[in-house]
C-alpha cells in the first residue's frame, strides 16, 4: 500500500455528527471504561519518565521539566478515546491533530512516542499480524533508537516540527506564542471543509499564554466559532527564570480564557490518572451547545518526578550520570525489577562507549514493556482499535471537490481572464484596486465551478482598505461567499478579524497546512490562505510564515500557500505619515531561503493579477505582495513603445531598450508604483535630451530568475550588473538582489537616501522629500548617464587595485 492510502481503515465505533464526528460515547461512559486502565496508564508513564530522562542525559541538551509535567496529559489524550487518531498513519485526514505548541517539551512527544511504537512493534515481532505493522517498512515511526540523536544533524529536532517520524506534530512549534494561532488556523480549515468535530489539540504552558500572540489567537478563535479547538494548559507557574509566573501576572486559567468567550475546564489534580482523564473527555466531548472553542487546564508541578522542580527543570538536564539522576533511576529499577548499565557510576569518558550505555539503557527501560504480554497486548489492540476509528470518509465533509481547483487554467491563465478585470490606458486606479478585483474572480470563479473558494482572508481590520475584502465579494454575475459568520455564514472566505497581525498570520498559515486530500503526500486539496496589513507592519507576521516555511520545506506531506499581503507600502502612503509607510519593513518579506517565497512590486493596476498568476503557479509557498494607495494612471504601453503588462510575469521588464547608434548610459532599476509612474512619465523626455539608458521594470527578483537565460541576458546581461543605478520607493538593501557595485548607493534614487527617517504630508511632499518626484529623478539619469565613462573608469580602478591587492 502506498503512503497515504488510508485503504482498511474503518469507520468503527464514531459516529456522524453536524459537520463531522463526535465521541462515540458520553464523557462520563468513557471515563468509566478508562478508569480499568489506570494501572496500564501508570506503567506507561513510568515508561515515558524513563525515556525523557536517559535520552536527556545521554544528550545534555533539552527541557526535561515541562515534559514531565505534561506525561499524565499526554497519554491520558492518546489512551482514553478523547482524541481520535492512528499512531501508524499520522497522516490520515479525518484523524485530530495535534499542535505542541509547547514545543521546546518535544522530548515528551518523542518519549511517549516511543513507547507506544514499541508496543506495536512487539505484537507484531510476536504475532506477524499485519495490523500492528509500522506502515512503509517503518519509515514513520519514532522507536527508542532514535532518541539517541536527539538534537543531533538528521536526528531528531530540539522543537517540535511536522516531517518524517515527527508528522504527529501539526506545525513547527517552540517559539513563544507561535503554536496557538496555527492551532486556531487548522481548526478553521476543518471547519470550512464541512469537518467541524475534528478536533485539533493545542498544549501550552501559562508562560506561552503571555505573548500578545496568544492574546490575538484566543479572541480570535471566539469569533470564529472554533468549537473543534482544545486548548490544553500544563498549569505549573514556572517558565525558565527563577520566578512563578503567579509573581508577575494575575489569574487563573479561567480568568485567562474565559474573558475571550472560551468553555473552560480543569482540574487541581493534574498528575492523577482520574482528575485528568475526566478533564480530557470533558474538554473533547462535553455539552458546548453555544459552540465555544475550549480550554483544559491541569494543575501540575514542574519537573514532577525528575529531583529538581520548577524553573530549575526549565532546560537543564542533571550532568551526566549524577548521583540525581541515578537516585531516580534506582527507584524505577527498584520498582520494576531491573537493572540499568553503569548504575550509580559515572558516565563513561569514551563517547561510543557513553552512546552504547544509553542504548542498553533505553533497552532495558523497555523491556520492562516487551516482557509484559499483558500490558503490550492491551496497548497494541487499543491502538489499532483507536486508529481504526478515524473514518476515511465524513458525510458533509465533501464540499472542498478534490484538488482539481488548483489545476483550473481559467484560475491562472491570465489571458483567459474577463475583459472587465483589466483597466484601459488612461485611467487612473491604485494598484491595490487590483488585489480586490483579482481575488473576488478567482474566488467566486473557484466556488461555481468547485463548490468552494481558493482563498481564506484574513485583514487586520483592514479588509477594505487593503482590498482583502476582495476574496469574498462577486465578480460580475459570480456570487461570492462574503463575510464568514460563525452562525450564519459559515463557510464565508472573509474572516472577521480584528487588530491582530501576527494572530492572522499564524491563522492563515495553519489553516494551508490541513490537508484533506486523498493522498496528501501527492496532492493538496485544502485552502490557500491569505492576510494582510500595512507594510509598515509587515515585520508583524514574519515569525509565523517563517516556521509555515520550514514546514513546507521539510514535510513529506503536501501543504497549501500563503498569501502575504503588504499594503500601503513606501512613502506613497504618505498622509498617514512615518508611522504607517514602510521603507525598510517591507524587507523582511525578503528573508527566506531560495524558492521559499517569490516577492512581487507591481507598480500599476493591470500588473497584480499577471504576477499574482505568475506567482502561485510555482512551487514557492509563500508570495508577499507588496501594493501602494495611490491612483496612478494606466500607461498607454502601444504609445509609449512598452512591452505589455503581461510582461510582468517575467519579473522583469524592458520599460525601455537602449537607443540604436547612441551611447549608452547605463541601467536603470525601476521600482515602485509613484517612481516608476514619474519615470513613465519622462520617457519621451529622455528621447528629446538623448539620455540613452535602458530602463528595467523590477518587479520581482524570483520571478526573473525563473526565466530562460536568453531572456534573463537580454533585459538585464552579467555586463549590465556593474553599470546600473537603482530607483526604488523602499530601502536601497532591498534592492541588492537585483545588483550590487561600490557605487550603486552613489547614482541610485532612494527614501532614505540621507539615512533618515522620511516625515508626512501629501504625496507630492512626501516624495518630493524623497527624491522620487519626476524633477529628482530626471537630475539623477542625466548624471547617470553624463558620469557613465567616468563612472566606469572608477569601477575599473577598484578591479586594478584589487588584483594588485
Amino acid at each position: 500500500m502506498a503512503a497515504g492510502d488510508p485503504a482498511g481503515v474503518g469507520a468503527g465505533p464514531l459516529v456522524a455528527g453536524a459537520g463531522g464526528l463526535s465521541l462515540a460515547g458520553a464523557p462520563d461512559a468513557l471515563l468509566e471504561a478508562a478508569r480499568a486502565d489506570f494501572p496500564r496508564y501508570e506503567v506507561l508513564k513510568d515508561l515515558v519518565d524513563e525515556l525523557i530522562d536517559l535520552s536527556l542525559n545521554y544528550r545534555q541538551s533539552g527541557h526535561p521539566g515541562g515534559s514531565r509535567s505534561k506525561v499524565h496529559l499526554l497519554l491520558g489524550l492518546l489512551l482514553s478515546g478523547a482524541m481520535h487518531w492512528d499512531l501508524r498513519r499520522p497522516w490520515l485526514r479525518y484523524s485530530d491533530r495535534f499542535v505542541l505548541s509547547a514545543g521546546h517539551t518535544v522530548p515528551l512527544v518523542y518519549a511517549t512516542l516511543a513507547v507506544l511504537n514499541e508496543g506495536l512493534r512487539e505484537r507484531h515481532r510476536t504475532t506477524r499480524d499485519p495490523r500492528f505493522a509500522f506502515p512503509d517498512a517503518g519509515r514513520w515511526a519514532l522507536t527508542w533508537e532514535h532518541l539517541l540523536d536527539l538534537r543531533h544533524r538528521g536526528g531528531l529536532p530540539g522543537h517540535a516540527e511536522m516531517s518524517g517520524r515527527t508528522l504527529f506534530l501539526k506545525f513547527n512549534t517552540g517559539p513563544s506564542g507561535h503554536g496557538t494561532a496555527p492551532a486556531a488556523g487548522e481548526a478553521l480549515a476543518l471547519r470550512l471543509a464541512g469537518a467541524g468535530t475534528v478536533k485539533v489539540f493545542a498544549v501550552e504552558g501559562e508562560g506561552g499564554l503571555t505573548p500578545g500572540g496568544s492574546h490575538e489567537a484566543r479572541a480570535t478563535a471566539f469569533g470564529l466559532g472554533l468549537s473543534n479547538l482544545v486548548f490544553l494548559l500544563d498549569w505549573n507557574d514556572f517558565g525558565i527564570d527563577p520566578r512563578p509566573l503567579s509573581s508577575v501576572v494575575s489569574g487563573t486559567p479561567s480568568d485567562w480564557f474565559s474573558p475571550y468567550g472560551w468553555r473552560v475546564v480543569g482540574t487541581e489534580s493534574g498528575s492523577e490518572w482520574e482528575g485528568v482523564t475526566s478533564c480530557l473527555l470533558q474538554a473533547a466531548g462535553g455539552e458546548n451547545p453555544e459552540g465555544r472553542p475550549t480550554a483544559a487546564w491541569f494543575r501540575t508541578r514542574k519537573g514532577r518526578g525528575y529531583g529538581k522542580y520548577d524553573a530549575a527543570s526549565h532546560g537543564t538536564p542533571w550532568p551526566p550520570n549524577a548521583p540525581q539522576f541515578w537516585e531516580v533511576r534506582q527507584a524505577f529499577m527498584e520498582k520494576y525489577g531491573v537493572e540499568y548499565q553503569g548504575a550509580g557510576q559515572p558516565a563513561p569518558e569514551d563517547p561510543s562507549a557513553r552512546r552504547e550505555q544509553a542504548r542498553a539503557n533505553l533497552d532495558v527501560a523497555l523491556s520492562v514493556l516487551r516482557r509484559d504480554g499483558e500490558l503490550v497486548e492491551w496497548l497494541s489492540d487499543r491502538l489499532v482499535e483507536l486508529g481504526d476509528q478515524v473514518p476515511e470518509r465524513i458525510p458533509g465533509a465533501q464540499r472542498m471537490g478534490g484538488s482539481q481547483v488548483f489545476a483550473d487554467k481559467r484560475i491562472f491563465d491570465v489571458r483567459e481572464y474577463p475583459a472587465s478585470l483589466w483597466k484601459k490606458p488612461g485611467e487612473k486606479a491604485p494598484n491595490r484596486a487590483a488585489l480586490g478585483a483579482w481575488g473576488a474572480y478567482v474566488n467566486s470563479l473557484a466556488l461555481k465551478e468547485h463548490g468552494r473558494p481558493l482563498f481564506v482572508a484574513a485583514s487586520a481590520d483592514l479588509a477594505e482598505s487593503t482590498n482583502l475584502a476582495g476574496f469574498a465579494a462577486g465578480f460580475g454575475d459570480l456570487p461570492g461567499s462574503g463575510w464568514y459568520e460563525r452562525g450564519s455564514n459559515p463557510t464565508g472566505a472573509l474572516l472577521p478579524t480584528e487588530i491582530t497581525e501576527f494572530g492572522n498570520a499564524g491563522l492563515v498559515a495553519g489553516l494551508a497546512t490541513v490537508n484533506l486530500a486523498d493522498d496528501p503526500f501527492s496532492q493538496f486539496d485544502g485552502f490557500w490562505g491569505a492576510c494582510s496589513t500595512y507594510g509598515s507592519f509587515s515585520y508583524l507576521k514574519y515569525g509565523p510564515i517563517r516556521l509555515f516555511s520550514q514546514l513546507a520545506q521539510d514535510c513529506e506531506l503536501r501543504v497549501g500557500k500563503v498569501l502575504w499581503v503588504a499594503g500601503h507600502s513606501g512613502p506613497e502612503t504618505a498622509e498617514d505619515s512615518r508611522t504607517h509607510f514602510g521603507i525598510y519593513e517591507p524587507g523582511v518579506t525578503q528573508l527566506f531561503p531560495e524558492g521559499q517565497v517569490i516577492d512581487l512590486h507591481p507598480w500599476e493596476y493591470n500588473e497584480v493579477p499577471v504576477v499574482l498568476a505568475a506567482a502561485l503557479s510555482t512551487p514557492a509557498p509563500v508570495v508577499a505582495l507588496h501594493l501602494t494607495r495611490p491612483a496612478v494612471e494606466i500607461p498607454d504601453r502601444e504609445r509609449l513603445r512598452m512591452p505589455s503588462h503581461l510582461e510582468a510575469a517575467r519579473g522583469a521588464y524592458l520599460i525601455r531598450g537602449y537607443r540604436p547608434g547612441l551611447p549608452r548610459g547605463g541601467v536603470v532599476l525601476i521600482r515602485g508604483t509613484v517612481p516608476t509612474a514619474n519615470l513613465v512619465s519622462l520617457l519621451p523626455e529622455l528621447d528629446r535630451l538623448g539620455l540613452n539608458v535602458k530602463v528595467v521594470a523590477a518587479i520581482s527578483p524570483q520571478l526573473f530568475r525563473l526565466q530562460a537565460p536568453e531572456y534573463r541576458a537580454a533585459v538585464l546581461g552579467p555586463g549590465d550588473l556593474l553599470d546600473t543605478m537603482a530607483i526604488t520607493n523602499g530601502s536601497l538593501r532591498m534592492m541588492r538582489d537585483w545588483a550590487d557595485h561600490p557605487l550603486f548607493e552613489e547614482y541610485s534614487l532612494f527614501p532614505d537616501w540621507d539615512h533618515r527617517w522620511r516625515t508626512g504630508g501629501t504625496v507630492e511632499e512626501v516624495m518630493q522629500e524623497a527624491h522620487l518626484d519626476s524633477v529628482h529623478i530626471l537630475e539623477a539619469l542625466d548624471r547617470f548617464a553624463r558620469e557613465r565613462g567616468a563612472r566606469l573608469e572608477r569601477l575599473a580602478k577598484l578591479l586594478e587595485a584589487a588584483r594588485e591587492g
